[in-house]
């Protein structure tokens, strides 16, 4: 008779103890019967997965219930500092860090100025930034899980980094390898854009969106895209490299900032995209058509996107997209005119902090599977 399959205890056990932590970082402080109750494990059951995490340090008792002093009740917290994550996201002028426990919660968040925008000093800048960190979060180094970094390129499936253009020296280096020989400390490398897109997932505009695209338009341009709810990268990790989409149309479709810039020193008095579009919000008609201009540049680009993907919201990001107040109606209009299921369209909430918001993201989740396999392996 063939093997019917059969979970093996060892993997049950697992499972138990992978559902009851989930029930305590859920709903802590929470008692050993309304973990049962919201898990549909029994009470003993429940009893043996407690036991396992207690001593594996990822779980505690809690020292108030849900309402204050327990009165004899035992209630069971998660252990936030377990481990810690750290977020990084680097860029032409600066290297942006946050330290997350695994609760969620940032314990430290700084900025450090690149002196000059290379690789070696960027390497110095994280390691001195990593230290500064840890130290105002009180955290001892051995207690990070993984670092994950956004960088401006493309993260080749060998660590390889293409398509840079912001940072000096980093294109096609294993920029992740360097990093972790000097900070002692295991690192991943991610797009910067496609990690802005899993911040807005986690804690901006597109929460409990699964199909979305954000797209970042400021001194350059690039979009992270969302899929059933999973971050796609495509065969190169190149996806949304929306740079290279329109090249052939023989017309300038390019709504980045330098392009902005020529397309106001033609049409206007202006010199720069922040008096252009400060100009247009004061009823300036010239730097009104200007903005219209570029909402149909950023509508070109999209149409191919939305057509093909089918998503549900586009995010608007960067310091031309952040000016939502005079873009998102036209742009909308435009695609409402141009495709069948035009999606809808919005302004990034995390602004600035979406890239680090997104490192931070990958890294707790990444995080709290490392805890849970590598601190739960006991013996059966």
């Amino acid at each position: 008779m063939a093997a019917t399959g059969r979970a093996t205890p060892p993997l049950l056990r697992a499972l138990n103890e992978r559902t009851v932590l989930d029930a305590i970082r859920t709903g802590s402080p929470i008692s050993r019967a309304e973990i049962s109750r919201r898990s549909g494990i029994s009470k003993p059951t429940v009893s043996l997965a407690l036991r396992s995490l207690l001593d594996a340090g990822l779980v505690r008792e809690a020292a108030r219930g849900p309402d204050g002093p327990g009165y004899g009740a035992v209630y069971f917290e998660a252990v936030a500092d377990a481990a810690v994550v750290l977020g990084l996201d680097l860029g032409a002028r600066f290297v942006r860090g946050a330290v997350c426990d695994l609760s969620g919660a940032i314990r430290a968040r700084q900025d450090v100025e690149l002196a000059v925008a290379d690789a070696e000093d960027a390497i110095d800048a994280i390691g001195r930034l990593r230290d500064s960190l840890l130290g105002t979060a009180g955290l001892e180094p051995k207690l990070v899980d993984t670092v994950i970094v956004g960088v401006p390129g493309v993260v080749a499936d060998d660590g390889t980094l293409r398509l840079v253009e912001n940072v000096a020296g980093l294109e096609g280096r294993r920029f992740a390898d360097e990093l972790q020989a000097a900070l002692g400390l295991p690192v991943a490398l991610e797009n910067d854009i496609n990690l802005a897109a899993l911040g807005e997932q986690w804690q901006g505009v597109a929460r409990g969106v699964s199909d979305f695209v954000f797209l970042s338009v400021g001194t350059g341009m690039g979009a992270g895209l969302v899929l059933g709810g999973e971050l796609h990268r495509g065969r190169n990790g190149a996806a949304g490299e929306l740079d290279f989409a329109l090249g052939e149309l023989g017309e300038a479709v390019d709504p980045a900032a330098p392009q902005v810039a020529e397309l106001a020193r033609k049409r206007t008095s202006l010199t720069d995209p922040p008096a252009l579009f400060a100009a247009a919000r004061a009823g300036d008609h010239a730097a009104r058509a200007v903005v219209e201009e570029v909402a149909r540049r950023i509508a070109l680009h999209l149409a191919p996107v939305a057509a093909v993907a089918d998503v549900e919201l586009v995010v608007l990001g960067g310091g031309i997209g952040a000016n939502g107040d005079l873009l998102l109606v036209p742009v909308a209009r435009l695609l409402g005119k141009w495709l069948p299921f035009p999606p809808r369209i919005a302004v990034s909430t995390l602004g600035e902090a979406a890239v680090l918001t997104g490192a931070v993201a990958v890294g707790l989740q990444a995080a709290l599977e490392n805890v849970f396999t590598g601190r739960t392996a006991a013996p059966a």
